[in-house]
């Protein structure tokens, strides 16, 4: 709905046109209006002038290269994804989702059991960490759907997705409007939805260099007021205790999301309806509880487990926010193309593979931007290929890859502490002395660096032009995640 049709012309239509100063011309079924062209064709006036009106289809082909010339790191990354086709693994293994549905059903069963089934507290506290378990783990299966990663069908994809609902208690059509144009892109400032946290986090002091930016995608003016400076200045303290909270955010964007935009969301109705049903088994449940105190209890830990122990929003942000930022438009750069872009503001994290189901396919964060619609069970496989490729062009430590990326390291892939402290140094000032793939303890302090570091750039920053209840009320709402 609402995308923009291509009129259609008869050969003959076309051959009205066959002058100097009014030449179309068909190639590859696509009418062409070439009459400020003529004078500037390499090949000269006469083959343009002589075949104006016609289908230049194959003389277009034969006179022309069969090939665009593209740099060579490009043109292998083109062919690590028609290896992928070849070999068949952008299909999907119907196995790996059937024992999904195995596992997800034990979940919610199990979490279900201890909550309704047992009179301990304790027991019922158990089922609230499996349920938050259980949600992380569907979240999974949500992305998944969101990419039309399972049946590569958009309508069966999504319409699963949105059944979904009614377990998730989340939009989906919100979520692919959202992370979309995360992917195209990724940790632009002025346009990535998931780096636009204001006025509760900031990941880069670009935020602050002048006194409001314009948010193209919530479509707003972001600055900076009293509330903002004193909750960004103070981020590295609580953004942990923040990602525990995260789940409620999301039920925020989703039912504005599906409320307001109307006209912009499949199967409206059925996640709306979902959501409903989402809402009423929760409750139900969590009061069920013999006391207000665990039923408080309940609800908290459930949706603090799905964020924290299921490490769901915590990966999120440790994929990108210790990379690299930009502010414009993207690949507006002579090497910002879209491979390269990837590998600057993209990173993975290494894990063994019997860990894969905890991380959900988003330790291959890389693989998956690259290829976001290639089956979750096949990233392993791709990590490889594009590895060996990065490793060729940009070898670690070469002047080359120290131009193009900023933690001299073209395939970032630190294990998750490490990560975690990377991410943390968009909060600590003082950056580690090396950026291993090692899974230790000193990397984890990363990200916090990185906040703590905007943070303090915060602290010096002017105020901006936005009123207290306006950035602490209704841009508090968009922080997604």
């Amino acid at each position: 709905a609402g995308q923009p049709t291509l009129r259609e012309y008869t050969l003959a239509e076309v051959g009205k046109h066959c002058s100097r100063g009014d030449a179309w011309i068909v190639v590859d079924e696509r009418v062409y209006d070439v009459s400020r062209f003529i004078d500037a064709h390499p090949g000269g006036v006469g083959p343009i002038l002589n075949l104006a009106g016609k289908d230049c289809t194959d003389v277009f082909a034969n006179y022309h290269a069969a090939r665009i010339v593209v740099a060579p790191h490009v043109a292998d990354f083109r062919r690590i994804r028609q290896e992928l086709l070849r070999r068949g693994l952008f299909e999907t293994d119907s196995r790996f989702y059937l024992k999904m549905l195995a596992w997800h059903c034990t979940l919610w069963l199990c979490a279900m059991y201890l909550s309704l089934g047992c009179d301990s507290c304790g027991a019922h506290m158990l089922g609230a960490a499996l349920m938050g378990v259980f949600w992380q783990q569907l979240a999974g299966i949500g992305h998944d759907l969101g990419h039309s990663g399972v049946t590569h069908s958009f309508r069966r994809d999504h319409l699963v997705g949105s059944l979904l609902s009614a377990f998730m208690g989340l939009s989906v059509g919100w979520w692919k409007s959202d992370h979309n144009t995360h992917h195209v892109v990724c940790n632009a400032v002025e346009h990535d939805p998931n780096i636009q946290h204001m006025p509760m986090l900031a990941i880069t002091d670009k935020v602050f260099r002048r006194p409001r930016f314009w948010d193209t995608y919530h479509r707003k003016w972001v600055g900076m007021d009293d509330a903002a400076h004193w909750l960004v200045s103070h981020q590295h303290l609580f953004f942990y205790p923040l990602m525990a909270l995260g789940r409620w955010n999301l039920y925020a964007q989703g039912l504005i999301y599906l409320l307001t935009q109307p006209d912009k969301t499949h199967f409206r109705k059925t996640e709306l309806a979902g959501i409903a049903v989402y809402f009423g088994w929760v409750l139900g449940t969590a009061l069920s509880m013999p006391s207000w105190a665990e039923s408080v209890g309940w609800v908290m830990l459930s949706h603090a487990c799905m964020d924290e122990s299921g490490i769901l929003h915590v990966q999120i942000v440790l994929s990108h926010w210790s990379m690299h930022t930009y502010e414009g438009r993207a690949y507006n750069g002579a090497d910002d193309e879209w491979y390269v872009t990837t590998m600057r503001t993209t990173m993975n994290v290494a894990t063994p593979p019997w860990l894969d189901w905890v991380h959900i396919g988003l330790q291959f964060q890389i693989e998956h931007h690259l290829f976001p619609r290639l089956p979750r069970h096949n990233l392993r496989l791709a990590r490889d290929m594009v590895r060996e490729v990065v490793e060729a062009h940009f070898p670690a430590g070469s002047a080359e890859c120290k131009r193009l990326f900023p933690l001299g390291v073209a395939y970032h892939e630190p294990g998750f502490f490490a990560g975690e402290l990377e991410q943390l140094r968009v909060a600590w000032p003082t950056p580690p002395a090396s950026h291993g793939s090692r899974l230790t303890l000193l990397g984890n302090l990363e990200m916090w660096r990185v906040l703590r570091s905007a943070a303090y750039a915060a602290r010096g920053a002017k105020r901006g032009e936005h009123g207290f209840w306006q950035s602490a009320l209704w841009e508090g709402m968009s922080l997604a995640g």
